[in-house]
């Protein structure tokens, strides 16, 4: 059963003026976990208030082959949660003066899309096709594939767009290659070595980081992902054709690949209320809708999902989602309130558990 923190802890975080939660809503959100961790699920919750944490906790396997157990401070591969360093990137290089939004994509590299811009890239509006079809259709998976490849076959093969940018917002991993290799055509630095660079070691990120398959390898607590095989018993998802592409693309730099624990993504929460990349005002055109042609809005900013209407105050949030794991980050930034979940069994509960948790949490 899980440990439940003492509530002598709850009250004297209730005692703090800047901590808004009451302790029926502490009990609430511990019985929520409860109830998924009954279910099966596998993973690590972090709720905080004003930057402290209100409640940890892990339930699950780390390993369910061995049944090593799972620690709140273990790395998860984050998946499209990375996007959102990808965009702090682009945003850190457009205060530099290394770039403007609104600068075409074929500014900086050679592609068959014309008329497509930064802005549409960080949004999910440039109507690019999707890489991933395009190379596993032809790409020899017995060699690791990265940006350069990608891009070498969409120049190749060129499939048509969605749409014409601008028009509508559709998620695209393709748009998310291309910011990271912008990154590495205005700075002339390495993806990974300048994340490093300009936002892991700057905040203390000490356990985050774009990892290859061999250094997660020799990370003791990487936490793996499960799947159920056809007997229904968990297995590390890499043994599941689905799953070949986290190896044949395991080079692609932007769109994920970025792994980390619940306590550096605090941080990285804590971070966005201050100056520390970048300015308040590019913090808060990242946290606005984007403008459509037809003068609509689409509620995705600069690497993160918008939600102004569900919740009291103003709601950010970006899932993460690669075989085996599913994983929430979701900020009530008008409220200071943070709820970061890190599954690594796939499990069906995760949705009403994010659900349950922002309805007791943000209300």
């Amino acid at each position: 059963m899980i440990a439940k923190l003492k509530f002598s802890f709850f009250l004297f975080l209730l005692s703090l003026c800047t901590i808004s939660i009451t302790s029926a809503q502490v009990e609430e959100i511990l019985q929520t976990f409860e109830s998924a961790a009954n279910k099966g699920f596998s993973g690590v919750i972090l709720v905080a208030d004003q930057g402290e944490v209100i409640y940890e906790n892990a339930v699950g396997y780390r390993n369910y082959e061995d049944q090593v157990p799972l620690k709140s401070d273990d790395i998860f591969e984050l998946a499209s949660i990375s996007k959102q360093f990808t965009s702090m990137l682009i945003m850190m290089c457009e205060e530099k003066g290394l770039l403007d939004y609104d600068d075409p994509l074929s500014k900086f590299i050679d592609i068959p899309y014309p008329d497509i811009t930064i802005r549409q890239l960080l949004t999910h509006t440039s109507g690019l096709p999707d890489y991933q079809a395009i190379m596993d259709e032809h790409w020899d998976k017995d060699k690791v594939a990265g940006n350069p490849e990608i891009l070498e076959y969409l120049r190749e093969y060129a499939p048509p767009k969605l749409f014409e940018p601008g028009e509508k917002y559709e998620y695209s991993n393709t748009g998310y290659v291309m910011l990271g290799s912008i990154v590495e055509k205005v700075t002339g630095e390495d993806f990974v070595q300048l994340s490093r660079k300009w936002i892991f070691e700057p905040l203390g990120m000490n356990n985050t980081d774009l990892r290859s398959l061999e250094a997660k390898a020799a990370v003791d607590n990487f936490a793996a992902g499960h799947l159920k095989n056809e007997n229904g018993v968990y297995v590390n998802a890499n043994n599941f054709k689905s799953s070949d592409y986290t190896i044949w693309l395991g080079n692609r730099k932007g769109p994920g690949r970025v792994s980390s624990n619940v306590q550096d993504l605090l941080i990285w929460d804590q971070a966005l209320y201050s100056s520390k990349l970048v300015s308040e005002k590019t913090l808060d055109e990242a946290f606005s809708p984007q403008v459509l042609t037809d003068g609509s809005e689409s509620m995705y900013g600069f690497g993160w999902g918008l939600d102004f209407e569900t919740h009291p105050g103003k709601v950010v949030l970006h899932t993460g989602s690669n075989p085996g794991y599913k994983n929430i980050i979701v900020r009530n930034i008008d409220q200071n309130k943070t709820i970061i979940i890190l599954n690594n069994n796939a499990h069906p509960a995760m949705g009403e558990l994010v659900k349950d948790l922002r309805s007791i949490f943000f209300n």
